[in-house]
């Protein structure tokens, strides 16, 4: 039987004695490159292509492409076989066997963006009506989670507010951002009536200076501060049973994406979020796009079928 990789083979011989005789490389330097490279040979074999000099730019990033997002390796890895690779091609120009490098100006793919965690609106209300609002303190953290998933603040945007930051009459709160950039955003009602009732029925149970000016106190009559509203974030997760890894942050990734989800232009998600720039807006309509693909799977009869699976079939 023929060997189908055999002008592959014959190729990397060549190679692996000129790393040999001219380049005095290691025999555990050889073997890692004869791997990466044999790997890809099998690649460009199912590509169609009868050798090394048969690949084309286009394979080489795909293959690249393959081995950062299907097969999960860090983009250390897929630089090391790059680098591998690449020995092949260049090889093959010296040689004369080829004038094309593939492989040249050919950078690692940057790994995928991970997508922010974010939570369901059931889970949200969960959330915002943890805390007992009979109590100041109660009532105060009600107010700092409904206003943070009102209206998407950052966390150290939060815990900076002033009491005139907040325009009760017009429900309304000035932030001041990143590079110290204002900006205004809207307060939904019921997150203003619920600040109004913190400010009117418990604020004041927190201060111990007259003329402290922070909107969200802590027992101790200052400002709060991030780190004590995520540990006031985290002591309410068990409770209403949220995962241990949402945070503060959460709140603010649920709002964008429960307002891209509602249909809201993201050029105004990115305004209220305060980002500089519409690319960082844009990983929302990929988590609304994730959130969509696992609402169908979990929901949709369809999706609990395999492809080649007729039981369901009839409806063409």
């Amino acid at each position: 039987m023929s060997d189908p990789l055999k002008a592959f083979r014959g190729v990397l011989d060549l190679l692996v004695d000129y790393w040999v005789v001219e380049r005095g490389l290691s025999d555990n330097t050889i073997e890692a490159y004869t791997g990466d490279i044999e790997a890809y040979a099998h690649y460009l074999h199912g590509q169609g292509c009868d050798g090394f000099a048969d690949a084309t730019r286009a394979q080489v990033i795909d293959y690249l492409g393959v081995l950062s997002r299907e097969l999960g390796l860090a983009r250390s890895s897929v630089t090391r076989k790059l680098r591998s690779i690449s020995h092949v091609h260049k090889f093959l120009v010296r040689e004369g066997m080829t004038r094309v490098d593939p492989t040249a100006n050919v950078e690692t793919p940057r790994p995928a963006k991970r997508l922010p965690k974010v939570l369901s609106l059931e889970q949200c209300v969960a959330l915002l009506k943890a805390p007992d609002r009979a109590e100041p303190a109660g009532l105060r953290d009600a107010a700092m989670f409904t206003l943070m998933y009102a209206t998407g603040l950052r966390v150290s945007e939060l815990v900076n507010l002033r009491m005139h930051s907040v325009d009760f009459e017009r429900g309304s709160v000035r932030v001041r951002g990143k590079g110290d950039k204002d900006r205004v955003v809207p307060i939904a009602r019921p997150a203003l009536e619920l600040l109004v009732q913190y400010v009117e029925q418990a604020r004041g149970q927190f201060i111990k200076d007259p003329a402290e000016e922070g909107l969200f106190l802590s027992t101790r009559g200052r400002p709060m501060t991030r780190v004590r509203f995520h540990q006031i974030i985290k002591s309410y997760l068990p409770g209403v049973g949220l995962p241990r890894d949402t945070s503060a942050h959460t709140l603010r990734h649920s709002f964008a994406t429960h307002l891209m989800e509602g249909g809201a232009d993201l050029r105004v998600i990115q305004d209220l979020l305060g980002h500089a720039n519409l690319s960082t807006t844009e990983i929302y309509t990929h988590v609304s796009a994730e959130r969509l693909r696992e609402t169908f799977e979990q929901k949709h009869p369809r999706a609990k079928y395999s492809a080649g699976d007729d039981t369901h079939q009839g409806d063409e």
